[in-house]
C-alpha cells in the first residue's frame, strides 16, 4: 500500500501520509467527542435543575405557613424558597421600579401588592418587566390579573451588599415610582405592615410579565464551565485540523501571495 500521495485541488497541493491522516482523524474525533460530552453535561445540569424546581414548586408551602422566626435574611433556607400565595392583587396600588433594563431596552419593573386570603397580610409581588421606551407611564399596559388567585413564587432576599437607591415617593400618584424596593419605607406609604420580603413570580403564573431577573439556580453559573470546556475542545480540534493542513500543503503560500 502506498503511504504517500499528493492531492491537487486547483492551485492547492496537499501532501498526504495515510498513517498521519488516520492519527489526525482519531485525534480530531476524540476532541470533538470531548466537546460533545461537555455539552451533554451542561444539558444534564439544566434538566436536573428544572426537575428540582418543578418538585419544589409542587411541595411549596403557603407563604403564611412559614414561621415568623424563619423570616430573617441570615436564614440560608429563605432565599429563592418556593411558596404559594392565595388571595388577590390590589392592582390600583402597583409600584413601578424605574430604569429597569431587559434585552438592552429600558423599562419598568412592575410590583403589585397581593392580599393574602388567610391572614389579610399584604405582600409585594414582583411580576416582571414592561417596556417603557417612548410610552407615558399613564399609558402603560400593566396587564392586571383580577379575582381570587393562587400564585407560585420565590422569596427574594436582596444580597447583603445590594445597592439601595434613595426614593422620592409621591404617595398621591399611582402607580408609585421608586428606584429601589424598600419594604420599610413602602410599609409607611401603604399604611400597614408588609411581608418583610418581596416575592418573584415563577413562570406561567397569573399576572406574570417578562421575568427579567435571573432564574434562581438555573442561571449561567450552573453550566457555563461545561460550555467553556466544550468550546475549548472544539477550538482544539479546529486548531489541529488547521495546523495540519498548513503543514502539509502550500495553503500558507497561496494566502500570502493573495494578500
Amino acid at each position: 500500500m502506498q503511504l504517500h500521495r499528493e492531492l491537487n485541488i486547483g492551485a492547492l497541493r496537499i501532501r498526504l501520509n495515510w498513517i498521519i491522516v488516520a492519527a489526525l482523524l482519531m485525534s480530531v474525533a476524540g476532541l470533538l467527542r470531548l466537546s460533545w460530552w461537555q455539552l451533554e453535561r451542561a444539558g444534564e445540569k439544566v434538566e436536573a435543575r428544572r426537575e428540582l424546581e418543578a418538585r419544589l414548586s409542587l411541595t411549596a408551602p403557603r407563604l403564611e405557613e412559614i414561621p415568623r422566626g424563619h423570616l430573617h435574611p441570615a436564614n440560608p433556607e429563605l432565599p429563592n424558597r418556593h411558596v404559594m400565595l392565595d388571595g388577590h392583587y390590589e392592582n390600583d396600588r402597583a409600584i413601578l421600579i424605574l430604569a429597569e433594563f431587559f434585552d438592552s431596552q429600558i423599562g419598568y419593573g412592575v410590583v403589585t401588592p397581593f392580599r393574602l386570603a388567610a391572614t389579610g397580610e399584604l405582600v409585594l409581588v414582583e411580576r416582571g418587566w414592561v417596556n417603557g421606551a417612548g410610552i407615558d407611564i399613564e399609558d402603560l399596559n400593566l396587564r392586571p390579573a383580577t379575582g381570587t388567585l393562587r400564585l407560585g413564587a420565590q422569596i427574594h432576599v436582596p444580597a447583603a451588599d445590594a445597592r439601595i437607591f434613595r426614593n422620592e415617593i409621591d404617595p398621591d400618584n399611582w402607580p408609585l415610582r421608586v428606584r429601589s424596593l424598600d419594604i420599610a419605607e413602602l410599609s409607611t406609604v401603604y399604611g400597614e405592615e408588609l411581608f418583610p420580603f418581596s416575592v418573584r413570580l415563577i413562570a406561567q403564573q397569573p399576572g406574570t410579565l417578562v421575568r427579567h431577573w435571573p432564574a434562581a439556580g438555573v442561571g449561567p453559573a450552573e453550566y457555563t464551565q461545561n460550555l467553556s470546556y466544550a468550546l475549548q475542545w472544539f477550538a482544539a480540534a479546529l486548531a489541529v485540523l488547521t495546523i495540519s493542513l498548513l503543514a502539509s500543503s502550500n495553503l500558507w503560500s497561496l494566502l500570502r501571495d493573495s494578500s
